[in-house]
């Protein structure tokens, strides 16, 4: 009765986040009450198996006391200390000395957010403020790339690019720009690592020719496309981006919202081409989701700008109430420890090519028509057509048949409405617990493909 209670109250008055309303309404939540390792239970008894991390965030799996006791110490002595008037906490100083350190080279300054969303839409101010502070008043314009996402904020909406992102909303703005995604299982060019990168160097330089040099002030780039699907492009991509911004002069913004800390492998994705961005922004695997926080990390040069412009006497306008909250930044740092200190760092690394065999078992199913990896990051693409690469009609709802059947088998997973599957589990996860993870997902697959309607489907 609880639990039927709960759902009820849900429907009238919780909304929930990238939901059709009234659909969920005519569902019902799914009640999550516990979870421990890589296990999550619901308030039915159902034990499911977390593939995706949360969101893409409980990099060190669920339970780990000593995140718990690093919170409950910082709240006991501290629960709350503002950033304004120039007070500060202790937890916050060794939490931005320690991004510093550990991120790419020049990232030296770090402000606070709560998470990603507003940690785009700070970058975007800060950005902005740059090129006026520095004497550069057209640099207003901005590029990313399609299927990319950077949050939904009122402006990082618009340099996503996803269109459910954009739908009512207003955006993009006239100085957001998109080019196309670097996908090598669709692009034009086909699946050549070089041609691909070449047609993107293209593209971002007839864009920038075409909005004029003198007014673009960014590209923002995921290292890999989460949210588009774990479009992940070839290696090389990105440090020639890189060398692209620095030769046209505009700022280059990495969001590793979704890469940073072991998702890909090392700490940063950028490691991976030894790319050190003008700003780049983190979030989620920072407090493994225990906690809300996430951050932009700037370059020296672009602080000083800040610093240095104009009636420098005179406050910067930006800030939040929580930013730099006590007591994300003392989970941070047990995060960070366990990270580096406690293994989970390395374990991930260790479960990386048991993933990727393990995924590459599942090539030649009926339904797969593409599996890609970056690290701990995966995404099965289903089609109805290998030949074609010719996906589901959207008709036939393959994205809510996945979900459906993956809780049935005990795996949840993220159900892309395009029939992709993503994959994201915990650096934390046990040779054993990938084993289960990939067989529940066979499954998963196959019970999909004894629906008569998908079966009919099929080329």
């Amino acid at each position: 009765m609880q639990s039927n209670s709960l759902i009820e109250s849900d429907r009238n008055h919780l909304i929930h986040p990238v939901s059709a309303y009234r659909a969920h309404e005519a569902r019902g939540a799914t009640i999550l009450t516990g979870g421990q390792g890589m296990y999550l239970t619901d308030s039915e008894g159902h034990r499911l198996i977390d593939a995706f991390a949360g969101l893409w965030c409980v990099n060190i799996g669920y339970g780990q006391e000593s995140v718990v006791a690093a919170a409950t110490e910082q709240m006991r002595r501290l629960p709350y200390a503002t950033g304004y008037f120039s007070y500060a906490s202790e937890p916050t100083i060794r939490l931005a000395e320690r991004l510093a350190d550990l991120s790419p080279p020049g990232l030296n300054r770090v402000y606070f957010t709560l998470g990603g969303s507003d940690a785009i839409d700070s970058a975007i101010r800060f950005i902005t403020h740059y090129f006026n502070a520095t004497g550069r008043p057209t640099k207003k314009h901005m590029i990313a790339l399609d299927k990319g996402y950077h949050g939904s904020s009122s402006s990082g909406a618009g340099m996503t690019g996803l269109p459910v992102f954009h739908r009512q909303f207003d955006v993009p703005y006239f100085w957001q720009h998109h080019i196309p995604a670097p996908y090598p299982y669709r692009s034009p060019v086909g699946d050549d690592p070089q041609a691909i990168i070449d047609l993107s160097i293209a593209q971002l330089r007839a864009k920038v020719e075409e909005l004029g040099v003198d007014n673009v002030a960014a590209f923002f780039a995921e290292p890999v496309q989460g949210s588009a699907g774990v479009i992940v492009p070839p290696r090389g991509w990105l440090k020639a981006i890189e060398a692209t911004c620095r030769e046209l002069g505009i700022l280059l913004v990495v969001d590793e919202v979704i890469t940073g800390f072991g998702r890909t492998g090392p700490l940063f994705a950028c490691e991976t081409e030894g790319v050190s961005p003008d700003l780049m922004t983190v979030a989620k695997g920072l407090t493994a989701g225990y906690a809300p926080m996430g951050a932009v990390l700037m370059r020296e040069e672009i602080y000083a700008g800040i610093a240095d412009g104009p009636d420098n006497h005179l406050p910067i306008g930006h800030g939040f109430t929580y930013s730099g909250h006590p007591v994300s930044a003392a989970v941070g740092l047990e995060v960070l420890n366990l990270y580096l200190q406690g293994g989970i760092l390395a374990n991930g690394q260790r479960r990386i090519p048991q993933m990727q065999a393990g995924l590459q078992t599942l090539v030649d199913h009926p339904l797969v028509g593409n599996v890609r990896t970056a690290g701990m990051l995966a995404g099965i693409e289903l089609v109805r057509d290998k030949q074609t690469k010719e996906r589901f009609d959207p008709a036939t709802g393959i994205a809510d048949r996945l979900a459906r059947t993956g809780y049935a088998n005990g795996i949840i997973f993220r159900a892309f409405a395009d029939g992709t599957i993503g994959l994201a589990p915990a650096l934390s996860c046990s040779e054993d617990e990938m084993d289960i993870l990939v067989a529940r997902l066979r499954k998963t697959l196959d019970d999909v493909l004894d629906d008569a309607d998908v079966r009919q489907a099929l080329a």
